[in-house]
């Protein structure tokens, strides 16, 4: 935006500037005041516990290049006022995206959105400029920084969006107005608030409400909860086993598990949708704790996957443990969060799905995760939380082992991680 004049960002955003109306934009948007550089613009948002806006002063003293605020918080020059600084954030992403007239691709689904995305934008990138979601910025705040953080000349945005409610996914399409809508699949997480998987459906399916006419769709092969939510007017490419892309035609990626061959699909099919042909190997740097393979000294392996969870997820954790183990099967499973009045069953499934995939040890970590023990029938160890889980795992792994690492982010398990990288 640094093309933009202050009075064209104040108009953008919809709000209120006191300063000089003409001159260079900010040269980068942040919501961090402690992240804030010489020509950024930052927003104070209004958090659970502080109020963003309340560094607005110590943002301006660090060289901002101004604040967006809401009423009250300081006087001045380099200052946007705006009743509700977050809707304003939005407006200034929606207008942004209007400027850069890129392709934009919605990635949403109960599981594998992350890496689906990754896969998606590097295979983009062979053919045209992209700009990507960087980690979890998949929120209604997340998605719009994004969106600011894409430089002129971007041809093509790929949006991970997020939900934790109905109509989460709407609020962001909103915001994105993709040509391209992806749901990579349907299933039991977030149960807890939307109470059944039709509602689920439903809610993903906000990324196909939400496109244009002559959109594109990219959907799951064969799944029927999604079949309601499906438009005449816009085209649909189903992927997987009997779709319309059923293989990788020639893309070589760097993994071999069934579930990111699948995921490798649904990338496929959108990249095709944006004019993107991609051949031969891809160059793929998946985002932090989704499924990372660690090798130590010892020999050991990690698979560090342990930024979220849930039945879906697990089972292919799971299967990428039994594919790729050379020795013993160490699985440090802990509780799946949001499962709602079914969760004891939910990991009593993961429990026997663990026995029957051949894993020889299981750490179950938390009070929902300690119900797999009993289906699993081998070789167990309980714990409460991750710090004890860390300390255990340390001292019973041994050489020759690969040891998963899964569970909901609300467990922290990233400890067993980290203190299996230390005690390497």
């Amino acid at each position: 935006m640094r093309a933009w004049s202050p009075s064209r960002v104040a108009d953008a955003a919809g709000a209120r500037w006191t300063g000089p109306a003409d001159g260079p934009g900010p040269e980068r948007v942040t919501i961090d005041s402690r992240d804030v550089r010489p020509g950024d613009l930052f927003v104070g948002l209004r958090g659970e516990h502080v109020d963003g806006g309340a560094f607005a002063a110590a943002a301006l003293q660090a060289g901002a290049w101004g604040v967006l605020v809401a009423p009250g918080h300081i006087s001045g020059e380099r200052v946007l006022e705006a009743d509700d600084p977050l809707a304003a954030l939005q407006a200034l992403a929606v207008a942004w995206r209007q400027e850069l007239g890129a392709d934009v691709i919605g990635v949403t689904g109960s599981t594998g959105k992350t890496s689906t995305k990754d896969l998606l934008a590097a295979m983009v990138a062979t053919g045209r400029r992209v700009t990507a979601t960087a980690q979890n910025l998949n929120t209604e705040i997340g998605l719009p920084l994004t969106i600011l953080g894409a430089p002129e000349g971007t041809e093509v945005l790929v949006l991970e969006m997020a939900m934790r409610g109905a109509g989460q996914i709407a609020e962001l399409v909103a915001i994105a107005e993709p040509d391209v809508g992806l749901i990579t699949n349907v299933g039991p997480v977030h149960l807890e608030q939307l109470g059944s998987l039709e509602a689920i459906a439903a809610e993903k399916a906000g990324v196909i409400a939400g496109l244009r006419p002559g959109g594109t769709a990219v959907v799951p092969a064969g799944e029927a909860l999604l079949a309601p939510h499906l438009r005449m007017d816009v085209r649909t490419v189903t992927f997987g086993p009997g779709g319309d892309v059923d293989d990788l035609d020639g893309v070589e990626l760097p993994f071999t598990s069934a579930h990111m061959a699948r995921n490798g699909m649904a990338a496929l099919a959108a990249a095709r949708a944006v004019g993107v042909e991609p051949r031969g190997p891809i160059e793929v740097l998946l985002s932090a704790r989704r499924g990372q393979r660690i090798e130590l000294p010892g020999p050991l392996v990690v698979l560090d996957d342990c930024y979220n969870a849930n039945p879906m997820s697990m089972r292919a954790a799971l299967d990428e443990l039994a594919a790729t183990a050379g020795g013993r099967r160490v699985a440090v499973l802990g509780d799946m969060l949001e499962l709602g009045p079914g969760e004891g069953r939910f990991h009593e499934e993961i429990g026997e799905y663990a026995r029957d995939r051949g894993v020889d040890v299981l750490v179950t970590v938390g009070p929902r995760a300690a119900h797999m023990a009993g289906s699993f029938g081998g070789a167990t160890h309980r714990v409460a939380d991750a710090e004890a889980a860390a300390t255990l795992v340390t001292g019973l792994v041994e050489p020759g082992d690969t040891v998963l690492v899964k569970a909901s982010r609300g467990v922290g398990l990233e400890a067993v991680t980290e203190a299996l990288q230390q005690h390497g």
